[in-house]
């Protein structure tokens, strides 16, 4: 019998970890995601003494495919419609959480000893809240269909956006020391023109594609045209699943992806824990706590806060606030 290839061997350690340990976290009522986070430290190369994945790189390219179709499927769940009903509250509240993580994370890098640009990085990094792991809780959890979830789904949307072009502004500052007016105007326009794009397929193209062939599709055919959409647009899969939303196909095809979406979703999660160092985390404890602490208490304030000042209630304002520390 020839030998198995290092792709199937450590598929099966990334999904024999993963099963055994949320079984672990489901029977202590934990979050399933923070479960294939410590099977990816199992599974990873911080524990020499257990079978490990062999190949960390073409992990990585299972963990993209994964990133793709859990965001896919949450622009299945967030169409054009329910972004333009919390719009107004998403642009408020993301400005004011960029604003104040942005200043906190200077500040603390500042006194924790970082470089200018080092400092700037990490209040950055701290003004994001990760999309993935927000919907991936919600989806555990079943809160889904709760109004404070539109909410941050349409924050998370609307910080996305301003994460490309911060992330233009910060690259171009570390290279030149300075900010670069006209790569950020081209990132800007890009951006614009995207959306405009993004916009007419989703709300005209698609839909009417879908309408005419309806009677030719079934589930099988549906799966793999949606598949195929998403992965045509892998370089702007993040927003792909909107476009399909607006379909009248779009919670059949949510039924249809959703076993897909948890396979790779878990191999994401589980590469995320493989890339966790233990030893560094003993080594910059102290840092690593101060930070922690800075995030959940200042995403908490700062997304409540800018909730609030949009005109939703407190309690929508706080379910906002405290769902928005997961980065």
């Amino acid at each position: 019998m020839s030998e198995i290839a290092p792709l199937i061997s450590d598929l099966a350690v990334i999904l024999i970890a993963a099963g055994i340990i949320t079984l672990v976290f489901k029977w202590l009522k934990q979050p399933v995601v923070l479960g294939y986070i410590v099977a990816g430290i199992i599974a990873g190369p911080a524990v020499p003494y257990i079978p490990t994945v062999s190949d960390p790189a073409n992990i990585k390219i299972w963990a993209d495919i994964g990133v793709i179709f859990l965001l896919f499927a949450m622009g299945l769940e967030f169409s054009f419609k329910k972004l333009m009903t919390v719009g107004g509250t998403a642009v408020i509240a993301s400005i004011t959480i960029v604003s104040g993580m942005m200043f906190l994370g200077y500040a603390a890098g500042n006194a924790l000893g970082f470089s200018h640009i080092s400092s700037i990085f990490l209040g950055g990094m701290l003004s994001m809240s990760s999309t993935a792991i927000v919907f991936k809780a919600f989806d555990d959890m079943g809160l889904r269909g709760q109004k404070f979830t539109g909410v941050v789904l349409g924050v998370l949307v609307v910080e996305d956006l301003v994460a490309v072009v911060l992330m233009v502004l910060l690259s171009t500052l570390a290279v030149s020391q300075q900010v670069e007016g006209m790569e950020m105007l081209k990132s800007i326009l890009k951006l614009g023109a995207f959306l405009i794009f993004w916009s007419l397929l989703g709300i005209y193209l698609i839909p009417s594609f879908l309408k005419k062939v309806k009677p030719f599709l079934n589930d099988e055919t549906l799966l793999i045209i949606a598949l195929g959409f998403c992965l045509g647009m892998v370089m702007i899969a993040t927003k792909a699943g909107s476009l399909l939303a607006e379909t009248i196909e779009a919670e059949k095809i949510e039924k249809l992806v959703k076993p897909v979406k948890d396979l790779f979703a878990a191999i994401f999660f589980v590469s995320v824990g493989m890339m966790i160092q233990p030893d560094l985390l003993i080594e910059y404890l102290i840092p690593i706590c101060i930070l922690t602490i800075l995030v959940i208490v200042g995403q908490v304030f700062f997304g409540s806060l800018g909730i609030l000042l949009s005109g939703q209630s407190l309690k929508i304002a706080l379910q906002s606030g405290f769902s928005l520390t997961q980065v």
